[in-house]
Order: C-alpha cells, then sequence, then structure tokens
C-alpha cells in the first residue's frame, strides 16, 4: 500500500443511498473505496459506523468484494432469525 499513499489518490463513489439509520442513531454508510495505484488498483467496499446519538465515536473497515459477500450473507441469516423469532411473540429489531 505503499504505492497508494504515495499517490495519494483515493476515490470513495457513493451508492447514491441514504445511510441506515439504527434505532440508537447511528448511520451506517455502505460505499466502494478504489484506490488508484499504479500497477494494481485496488477496490474495497467500505462500512462507515459513523457515531451514536449520545456522541460515542463510529469506527469503519474496508473488506474486500469476498468480505463484503460473506458479510452480507451472515447479516441475511442473522435477520431471518431475528424475524422467525419475532412472528413467535418474541421482540423484533
Amino acid at each position: 500500500m505503499g504505492t497508494v499513499q504515495e499517490t495519494g489518490r483515493a476515490r470513495l463513489h457513493p451508492t447514491g443511498e441514504e445511510p441506515v439509520v439504527t434505532s440508537c442513531g447511528r448511520r451506517i454508510m455502505v460505499k466502494c473505496l478504489r484506490l488508484a495505484a499504479p500497477h494494481s488498483p485496488i477496490s474495497r467496499v467500505t462500512l462507515d459506523l459513523g457515531p451514536d446519538r449520545d456522541g460515542a465515536p463510529g469506527t469503519w473497515a474496508a473488506l474486500t468484494s469476498h468480505e463484503a459477500r460473506e458479510l452480507a450473507r451472515r447479516l441475511l441469516a442473522q435477520a431471518a432469525l431475528a424475524e422467525r423469532d419475532a412472528s413467535r411473540g418474541g421482540r423484533s429489531a
């Protein structure tokens, strides 16, 4: 990644979507980051977890496309479990 720092060229490509706002007020942005390295451009999917309602700092992650798809698969599986629990009288998120 030294080459990327030397060129200083990195671009975020937003999806045009508004951030997801959680029930605790945290804003989650999903974007594509492209680093313009001279011989091998690098692309990552970024998650920017902004500060919560009380101002606690957020964090971010840069994922490969494979990692992003794996995270999406796990999120969808957990969402299905949460919905199933909610339909059985549990509390929905």
